[in-house]
């Protein structure tokens, strides 16, 4: 059969319907909340009677500390539990992904570091070698010839080139 669509009075009608709905259910919860709250507290938690006298009240005060205390002790062990039970289940996740064989790669930092503090870094005190290249390099030294030195600066020779004899020089000095 084929699917009629809904006009779009239809279907805001309809959302207003499931929203009140909706609305309704969210308040009975709420107050069955309440309820379940206040009968709690009517079963587990005695009405308060002030006493009438001082050593009464210090009583009653030595009374409720010892509960604290209680309390206290109870509370740290289940935070203690469940520290472990956190630990066991990222354990386990860890194991899980190893059996998988999914391995997820860490995010690298770059560190600049030479080769010898590396090589320090890896063999510790057994690296003896050093990996400086240019300290077992000869030193050679560059040796310019004075033609290049002429052909190449031409403001030395400026004030000789200059002229008529400047000129002259040129001529004889290429033929």
């Amino acid at each position: 059969m084929s699917e009629k669509k809904l006009t779009s009075s239809r279907r805001h009608h309809l959302k207003s319907l499931m929203l009140a709905i909706a609305k309704d259910l969210l308040e009975a919860e709420a107050a069955e909340a309440v309820e379940h709250r206040k009968t709690y507290m009517e079963e587990n938690c005695p009405p308060l009677t002030m006493p009438e006298s001082m050593q009464e009240l210090q009583d009653l005060c030595k009374k409720l500390s010892q509960k604290i205390d209680v309390v206290d002790e109870e509370r740290y062990d289940m935070e203690s539990k469940v520290n472990k039970c956190n630990k066991e289940i990222e354990e386990l996740k860890i194991k899980i992904i190893d059996l998988k064989g999914k391995f997820q790669k860490p995010v690298l930092r770059k560190v600049r570091m030479s080769a010898d503090a590396m090589l320090h870094a890896l063999l510790g005190s057994k690296h003896k070698v050093n990996m400086d290249l240019r300290a077992n390099l000869k030193q050679v030294k560059k040796e310019v010839k004075e033609e290049e030195k002429d052909a190449g600066d031409w403001r030395k020779n400026i004030e000789d080139k200059a002229g008529m004899d400047g000129r002259k020089k040129m001529f004889e000095a290429e033929a």
